[in-house]
């Protein structure tokens, strides 16, 4: 339970019980405590004006008793405010107070429900026995001073009656608590679920962002450097005819608009899977498409020298619909990012590319060698072609290696697993 709020404060605690409570919500509980602790009084003046009228008690004893029973209830009443803060506290005084007073008995109730809510055996046995103990002392020394009894006999139904209302007011204090904590764990795991949903949506996005990030890159180096190796070649060799010129010229417009059609249907991700056109999104290329993609790079000038078996060049094509069809485009992204990287680095470099199909695993080696002048003339990498093939590998559990080897030449192998 939450510690009673501040009259000021007007927001919710989200704890199971509000802390800025309508003021007739928390009006109404004293008005019917009020009303109770009127009720037990007036039952009261019968029992002493009735039962004892043939008592030696005198008037101003009876007036002095009563007055005191309504004092003693409207402090017990007043003290109803401080329950949710001292629970326990509040709740022994106000059991203590109806030893005296009868009226005490209505904020002795409310205030044993509300402490039994937190559903703490050690302080619910204390308040019972002060109830058992104020109903004894009401019973042997109040009733039996308005009687003029030496010794007022403690009737067993007077206590039965105060231990049972007890019970009633425990029990649904527990009930009560119980099902405050239910409502904050329901509340609770509804929180955590939205927090969850949110988490999961935002990797989601995070990884769609990674993956038409990874797409645009490889779509894009390999036709930007196509065209920048044409570029290239038109301004620095001035011995060119007039129609090799223009052929050059038609290739660099040619990989130009390939580089914004296959741009247009990598963005069709973001609209729903459709291209700028309006047709649905083309699958993305293969080991199948493999060959095309070597005939795009040796008519760009790159020299490159295939090597592998016949039981691979056969699994391209199955590999397009079948199981390893993530495992095949993620090699021919391998390869195109190896023909890219030798374009941009190594312009005018041979080439050779080894596929080999063993088993379970897909062996990929692309190497060629570096010309330290090309390097330098070349333009600045940013890695992070090689960083999205790491990334590639690793989604399809397999993994890779770079770098340059001791002999001068750039080597990049990849194992994916090919089932």
């Amino acid at each position: 339970m939450i510690p009673w709020p501040a009259p000021t404060v007007v927001e919710s605690s989200g704890r199971g019980h509000p802390s800025g409570l309508r003021p007739w919500s928390r009006i109404w509980r004293y008005l019917v405590t009020a009303i109770t602790a009127l009720l037990f009084l007036l039952l009261v003046f019968a029992d002493y004006t009735g039962e004892f009228s043939d008592s030696a008690a005198s008037e101003s004893v009876l007036g002095g008793l009563i007055f005191l029973d309504l004092l003693l209830g409207v402090v017990a009443l007043t003290l109803l405010p401080l329950r949710r803060r001292h629970p326990f506290v509040i709740a022994s005084v106000t059991a203590a107070l109806s030893a005296l007073s009868a009226s005490a008995l209505a904020a002795a109730i409310w205030a044993a429900i509300s402490m039994s809510t937190r559903r703490r055996w050690g302080g619910t046995v204390v308040v019972g026995a002060i109830w058992c103990l104020a109903t004894g002392i009401y019973e042997v020394i109040v009733r039996a001073r308005v009687a003029d009894l030496a010794v007022y006999p403690v009737p067993w139904a007077s206590g039965l009656i105060a231990i049972a209302i007890y019970a009633v007011c425990v029990a649904t204090g527990f009930y009560i608590g119980a099902r405050r904590d239910l409502l904050i764990s329901l509340r609770e795991r509804a929180e955590n679920a939205e927090r969850e949903q949110a988490l999961r949506d935002e990797s989601a996005r995070g990884t769609e962002r990674t993956r038409i990030a990874r797409e645009m890159h490889d779509v894009l180096a390999h036709r930007i450097s196509l065209v920048a190796l044409h570029a290239g070649a038109l301004t620095y060799r001035t011995d060119l005819t007039r129609d090799e010129t223009a052929q050059a010229a038609g290739i660099i417009q040619d990989n130009a608009h390939l580089a914004l059609t296959e741009l247009r249907q990598v963005l069709g991700v973001l609209r729903g899977g459709q291209t700028g056109d309006g047709t649905a999104e083309p699958a993305q290329p293969t080991l199948a498409d493999l060959p095309k993609l070597i005939a795009e790079a040796r008519e760009a000038g790159t020299a490159i020298t295939l090597q592998t078996t016949d039981t691979s060049v056969a699994a391209w094509s199955d590999a397009a619909a079948g199981p390893s069809k993530t495992v095949s485009r993620t090699a021919y992204r391998i390869v195109q990012e190896a023909l890219t990287n030798a374009r941009k680095h190594a312009t005018g470099q041979p080439v050779t590319l080894w596929i080999e199909h063993s088993g379970d695993l897909l062996h990929l080696d692309v190497r060629n060698p570096i010309d330290p002048r090309a390097r330098a003339a070349s333009p600045p990498g940013s890695g992070v072609g090689l960083i999205g093939l790491q990334e590639r590998a690793d989604l399809v559990g397999g993994r890779i290696r770079h770098g340059i080897e001791p002999n001068g030449t750039f080597l990049l192998q990849a194992w994916l697993p090919w089932t």
